[in-house]
């Protein structure tokens, strides 16, 4: 009787621990409600009923140098997909930003601040409405006098203004005559199926989470200034003189860089055409936003690079900056590689735009098709800089993230792109290095540990080092640690399954972890309840070894699921290396056993887990005697 009760007790505890392993994942009641509704499905794929808004934005844009001044006339045609009637209309403004009454995570100098947008007309399906926006935060709500009903269009007509900001962050002025300008115009803000109207106030610490739209727009610039833009520039023989707008064109089918403009081309003031003004236009489709630069002296680079070989698909590269930026002297030549490595190495998918510039800047920042990055007096810390920016081409211009709730879903895999490619550029000795002291250290060596938060969190909901560190390095880890359990190949095939299935539309976590449930036959809960769900850290120690040296027990203190290597060195000196994937926590996620083939003496064992920085390493080294 006994024994058979220990039977049905052992019987019991694996049933029970089973179903903890195959547990269904934490889900907030509206992300259970979007299942619910049939737009997010289980396996990973956009719902039988998923939807998206989308609009059709027509602009003209005009820059004033003396004045800073950006004004803008805006037609758009703005679909709603949803089965909803919408009587509000929310519209984004990041740039409000800098009103002074606007909440920020940080501080700001005087020269950050400005008025921000001004609405000198506003009509909707033709009808007028008095709204000047004064009182708009980065988000403003426009009662609508005639809903928008399920699958229908509507148009709006907006008349608008703002001063850029002296001094410049994600954009403003860079210097006298020269400025990015990015979140320029106002823009119908997401209305999703899991949480409506997107109203979270842009602070600067989060970033954005934007439509798929297309848009065509020109930019109105005094003669001398070149205007580079995220899209396809349409008229170069329109606003260049004749050598450069060959140059440019040339430039798109050649491997070879061209020096399009110089300096001393640029100060005589014959790159482009003699107008008072000229038009500068522009065009992208499908994509998540637009943005431009514009400089009367910046150097501009360019050539292109193949990044699709199946089609011989290329896409243009360029560079605007001054002639004291030396880091970008190379920035064509970096991006060429960058280009060519991300579409056939990680992620491996073909680049998708048609062109990528890199502007230089103070932001260190990604835009559709550019980057705006400062100059850093390092080459190689430069180049790495200027990977991790392109890399969120895939994150989030590729996929539609909701940076703003979710940061770690786009920083995250920027920063894993960043390494990877790292160890082609430089070595995996020093991709480690910097990876650990830059993405690691500083968070698994932070004494204020009540910071650290799990990675689920809302972004908008942590701040300083728990904003940090579960947007970058944490993530980043956890997608390295799947990488170490699946193998590459697998791993590949789950990335590709999920980025084909979502880009171009709006994924959240959940989404995330179903597509690599679904794509690898396996169920990964386990994996993503240990690294997303829990207060979990990097920390391993030696427990003990067996007295016949046949087993090692290895404690998992902190509780992530990292692989890690077992260095083993024998009584007789001979050394050997065992290396552990994650698998080996599945089961049990706080003791592994890990059993060798033979009972040689053992003399030592150490614990290493590279990148996977171990809290306390002193635990990690056991001497036997």
């Amino acid at each position: 009787m006994e024994k058979k009760l220990l039977q049905f007790a052992v019987l019991a505890f694996v049933l029970f621990t089973q179903n903890i392993f195959a547990q269904d994942l934490y889900m907030p009641r509206n992300i259970k409600e979007a299942y619910a509704n049939g737009t997010r499905s289980k396996d990973g794929k956009p719902g039988k009923n998923y939807w998206q808004n989308r609009g059709k934005y027509n602009m003209e844009i005009s820059v004033d140098p003396k004045t800073r001044l950006v004004s803008g006339t805006e037609t758009i045609i703005y679909e709603n997909n949803s089965q909803d009637t919408l009587r509000n209309l929310a519209i984004r403004f990041v740039n409000n930003l800098h009103k002074p009454s606007s909440p920020r995570g940080s501080e700001v100098s005087d020269d950050f601040l400005s008025d921000g947008l001004t609405i000198t007309s506003l009509k909707i399906e033709n009808e007028v409405y008095k709204e000047n926006a004064r009182k708009w935060g980065t988000v403003g709500t426009v009662k609508l006098k005639k809903a928008i009903l399920p699958h229908s269009k509507i148009t709006l007509n907006i008349e608008w203004n703002y001063p850029l900001s002296k001094e410049s962050g994600r954009e403003g002025q860079i210097d006298e005559t020269t400025f990015f300008v990015a979140y320029s115009y106002p823009r119908v803000s997401v209305y999703d199926d899991y949480n409506g109207w997107d109203k979270l106030p842009h602070t600067d610490r989060q970033e954005f989470y934007n439509d798929f739209n297309d848009y065509v727009f020109s930019v109105k610039a005094p003669r001398n200034y070149v205007v580079y833009a995220t899209g396809d520039l349409l008229n170069p023989d329109e606003v260049l003189q004749p050598e450069f707008a060959s140059r440019l064109k040339k430039s798109y089918s050649t491997d070879e860089i061209l020096h399009i403009a110089n300096e001393q081309e640029m100060k005589s003031g014959i790159v482009t055409k003699q107008y008072d003004w000229n038009v500068w236009k522009f065009e992208a489709k499908n994509i998540s936003d637009v943005c431009f630069g514009l400089s009367d002296h910046y150097l501009w680079d360019a050539s292109s690079v193949i990044v699709d070989k199946k089609t011989n698909r290329r896409a243009s590269v360029q560079a605007a900056y001054n002639v004291t930026g030396t880091d970008f002297v190379n920035s064509v030549k970096n991006n060429q590689y960058a280009l060519d490595w991300f579409s056939n190495n990680w992620p491996g998918v073909p680049y998708p735009f048609s062109k990528m510039t890199a502007f230089q800047g103070f932001a260190d920042m990604e835009y559709p098709m550019m980057c705006n990055d400062s100059q850093m007096g390092d080459p190689v810390f430069a180049q790495l800089v200027q990977d991790h920016e392109v890399a969120h081409t895939y994150f989030p211009f590729y996929m539609g993230i909701n940076e703003t709730r979710y940061a770690f879903m786009d920083e995250g895999w920027a920063t894993n792109f960043e390494y990877l490619i790292g160890i082609a550029e430089h070595g995996k000795e020093a991709a480690d290095k910097f990876y650990k002291d830059f993405r690691v250290k500083k968070y698994i060596s932070d004494r204020s540990t009540e910071q650290d938060q799990p990675i689920i969190s809302m972004s908008t909901q942590v701040s300083g080092a728990g904003y940090g560190n579960n947007s970058y390095g944490k993530a980043s880890l956890s997608y390295l640690a799947l990488k170490d359990l699946l193998g590459d190949d697998l791993f590949k095939k789950a990335l590709h399954y999920y980025m084909d299935t979502w880009n171009g539309k709006h994924p959240i976590p959940w989404d995330y972890f179903n597509s690599f449930n679904t794509s690898t036959g396996k169920n990964l809960n386990w994996f993503f309840h240990n690294w997303f769900f829990t207060n979990n850290y990097l920390d391993l120690a030696v427990k003990s070894v067996s007295a016949d040296n046949k087993t090692i027990i290895v404690e998992n203190i902190g509780g992530f699921a990292i692989p890690f290597d077992v260095n083993i060195t024998y009584a007789d000196n001979s050394k050997v290396t065992l290396h552990q994937t994650p698998t080996i926590w599945e089961k049990n996620q706080k003791t592994a056993k890990i059993v060798l083939k033979n009972g040689k003496k053992i003399k030592q064992i150490e614990l290493d887990g590279g990148i996977f920085m171990d809290a306390t390493p002193n635990n990690n080294i056991l001497s036997v005697k």
